[in-house]
């Protein structure tokens, strides 16, 4: 009859293949996001105007999801400071948002799939920066190579790949201050929803005064369409969570460019958009520096796991 132990194995490998299920879903899900955003009909509202209903849907379902669960009193902090971090999340939050719609709008997938290339990336570099973390010497030349891919892309194109750096300093920043001030997932999303609800109020009735608003004149069919931006911005972030409640983060790590990958696809051969030969020693110094911080991580968790245990049999 299988021991204790073998029921446990049994349970972490169980906890681990739904892990990477989850895992595995989420990034599928972000990779393919942008077909949502590019419908004709959310084209032509302007991505700050989109980002309205994007927050309110998301805040809605985020309040039935918590309520389901037990979880609505997650949504209060422990004290009244850190609404004051919540704040700065929520805004970078939306910053990331209402940029990455408008370069889908605007035909610049590839700028968002270099973006989320580079934010493992960022995330390090701002561990040196502000959190004094040290590199190793794996990282400094992976960050290094990355940034001479960004060099290398601004010089032959005579311009800054602003919406690239925006999109991943603006998750990364967001990141740093999850890792400063922890949160429940759940509560600490909805959290940031809630302080957004009001200035989303406040744009709203700045738009309906003005008359000019294409969102408010929008046909009732885009309306519809809109109202699934809650299920798709917060479907992909639960998976998220409840991945990393199930492996550990090294090997959600690895699923991460699956999201860039697919949506690098997707910029090519569904849109059109051109992958230059500036794109392509941009994007293949990236790669690379990736492939060392990976490489590197895989080996630094590999010198942290334990060793197993030896001489306890199994009854």
């Amino acid at each position: 009859m299988p021991g204790p132990a073998a029921s446990s194995a049994r349970r972490a490998s169980h906890g681990s293949a739904s892990g990477i299920g989850f895992a595995a879903a989420c990034y599928l899900s972000w990779g393919v996001v942008p077909i949502y955003w590019k419908a004709p009909s959310v084209v032509a509202i302007p991505s700050f105007e989109v980002l309205i209903p994007r927050i309110l849907w998301t805040f809605a379902l985020l309040v039935v999801v918590a309520h389901a669960s037990g979880r609505l009193a997650e949504i209060w902090p422990d004290a009244r400071r850190e609404w004051g971090w919540t704040l700065a999340a929520a805004l970078l939050l939306a910053l990331n948002w209402t940029v990455f719609i408008f370069a889908v709008q605007t035909d610049r997938i590839l700028a968002t799939s270099l973006g989320y290339y580079i934010n493992p990336l960022m995330s390090v570099l701002l561990g040196l920066l502000v959190l004094g973390e040290r590199l190793n010497r794996a990282q400094a030349a992976a960050i290094a190579i990355a940034a001479g891919g960004v060099a290398v892309m601004t010089l032959r194109a005579g311009k800054l790949p602003w919406i690239s750096l925006v999109l991943a300093t603006s998750f990364a920043l967001y990141g740093l201050i999850h890792k400063l001030r922890p949160q429940p997932p759940l509560g600490g999303l909805l959290r940031e929803m809630l302080v957004l609800v009001p200035l989303t109020a406040g744009v709203l009735g700045l738009l309906a005064a003005s008359g000019s608003s294409k969102l408010f004149t929008a046909p009732m069919t885009t309306q519809a369409y809109l109202s699934l931006t809650g299920v798709v911005t917060a479907v992909p972030l639960l998976l998220f969570h409840a991945a990393t409640r199930r492996l550990p983060l090294v090997a959600v790590g690895m699923f991460q460019y699956i999201a860039p990958t697919i949506t690098l696809g997707i910029a090519t051969a569904l849109y059109g958009e051109s992958f230059t030969s500036n794109h392509a020693m941009g994007f293949g110094l990236v790669w690379l520096g990736l492939i060392l911080f990976t490489l590197d991580s895989l080996r630094r968790s590999r010198q942290a796991r334990p060793a197993p245990a030896i001489g306890k049999a199994e009854s």
